[in-house]
């Protein structure tokens, strides 16, 4: 603030004195003059004259000067006739009464010039004379009591050391209090980052400053609201996967010693064993490729390979694979498209598993009565709509703000434990991935709907 005092203060003093030398300067052949520089000119043109005998000498400078300030000169004797000129114009006259020498002292800008007159002293006879110069001179006389003015210096010079002290004074104070003000600043600054920081009162000067703190505080306290949750999520969601890591494992381990074991087994026996094995093997091998694509996804790293594909075709493939596998052979899932055969750019390996997560998702986390329809449709705009909707247990308002977080993994988690939590998430990214987004509308008793939105590459008819 005091820079920007500082700074006005100078464009002040600079704009002053450039108004000054604007309206009170001409320019002259040597540069820029003030505007009394014809007048001096014109009184010291008689040091290079003289009048003796009724002859006029002028030293040859001073011809010289009036030709090189494009001047002209005309003197007069006493009784106002010309003796001598010098550049004169046309038109001008060779004699001049005594009230007209007299009016040219004061006369105003005119045919191109302003005139300007004097005498030539120290001589017994009177010789006057006019010198023309090329500018727009005004000419003004102030005229004041010369015994007030005298008695008022010693007062004026009082009121200008009051003025400047106060003004010092001013500076001073306000130096302090703006010293504060910054102070206060600096400190709100410092508090915010170590958490302790007191909201200001957004008023005065500094308000926008003020706000801009304020809502600097209630952000970071925010920011660290959500690390924090995220952390805790983090650290429940490795739990859980670490749980469900062992779930698996025990059975292996444990059907493997009986394997191990030299008493004989019957083969029928073995084969159990070796299902359970192999069943919770492709359990943990699929929590594994859950963490391993999900981290693949946020880095970027995911092969990603768009080809022009039949959408309809690939989406009812991918449906009638979920119901020929033998964990959901009693379930109730239908296909339906609304359209003819839709056309899209997508990886077929990414976006199956996206549409395959959504399905999956349904089923495993609703009762065994819940149905499931997927249907195939397009919007106003022509992109693809893919929407997997069910009849089941639905969704709260918390639940739906936290579906496609990585580490989220539902209410349920006890009751349908073997979720790696990621399956939503990795949905949602593959969907981005592909230039569109994921949807859900749900609510409590009634069901849920994930709805994807991808752009149609064209649409044709089915054959």
């Amino acid at each position: 603030m005091i820079l920007l005092l500082s700074m006005t203060l100078l464009i002040g003093v600079i704009t002053a004195i450039g108004l000054f030398y604007y309206i009170f300067s001409i320019p002259e052949p040597e540069g820029m003059s003030l505007a009394h520089w014809p007048q001096t000119f014109t009184d010291n043109f008689s040091s290079w004259t003289s009048y003796e005998g009724g002859e006029l000498s002028i030293e040859q400078i001073g011809l010289d000067r009036l030709d090189e300030y494009g001047l002209w000169i005309q003197f007069v004797d006493e009784s106002g006739q010309e003796i001598f000129s010098h550049n004169k114009p046309a038109g001008y006259p060779l004699k001049y009464s005594a009230s007209e020498l007299l009016a040219l002292s004061s006369s105003d800008y005119q045919n191109g010039y302003t005139e300007f007159v004097n005498s030539l002293d120290g001589s017994d006879e009177v010789c006057s004379y006019v010198i023309g110069f090329p500018y727009d001179i005004g000419k003004y006389m102030l005229h004041y009591n010369g015994g007030r003015v005298a008695r008022l210096s010693p007062i004026a010079r009082i009121i200008i050391l009051a003025a400047l002290s106060s003004l010092i004074i001013v500076v001073l104070v306000y130096g302090f209090w703006l010293s504060r003000k910054l102070s206060g600043i600096t400190k709100g600054i410092k508090n915010i980052s170590l958490r302790a920081y007191q909201p200001l009162k957004e008023n005065g000067m500094f308000s926008e400053i003020y706000g801009a703190l304020n809502k600097m505080d209630r952000d970071i306290h925010r920011a660290d609201q959500i690390s924090e949750e995220t952390e805790t999520t983090r650290r429940e969601w490795i739990a859980n996967i670490t749980h469900d890591l062992k779930t698996p494992l025990s059975p292996i381990k444990g059907y493997a010693e009986l394997l191990a074991d030299d008493s004989d087994k019957e083969k029928q026996a073995i084969q159990e064993y070796a299902s359970v094995i192999l069943k919770n093997i492709n359990h943990t091998e699929n929590l594994i490729n859950d963490l391993k694509l999900t981290y693949q996804l946020d880095s970027g790293y995911i092969p990603y390979n768009p080809q022009k594909i039949r959408i309809t075709r690939c989406v009812k493939e991918w449906v009638i694979d979920i119901i020929n596998d033998p964990a959901f052979s009693d379930r109730d899932i239908a296909f339906e498209s609304n359209v003819p055969e839709l056309y899209a750019d997508i990886d077929s390996a990414l976006f199956r598993r996206a549409v395959t997560n959504l399905i999956l998702n349904a089923l495993t986390h609703n009762p065994a009565e819940t149905k499931v329809n997927v249907t195939l449709d397009t919007d106003k705009n022509g992109s693809i709509l893919l929407s997997v909707r069910d009849n089941g247990n639905g969704l709260s308002e918390s639940e739906q703000s936290k579906l496609f977080e990585r580490y989220y993994r539902g209410t349920n988690t006890k009751e349908k434990p073997e979720g790696s939590g990621l399956g939503l998430a990795i949905a949602e990214q593959i969907v981005t991935l592909h230039g569109g987004e994921i949807t859900v509308k749900s609510q409590l008793g009634i069901g849920t709907e994930f709805i994807i939105h991808v752009p149609c590459k064209n649409r044709v008819a089915a054959n």
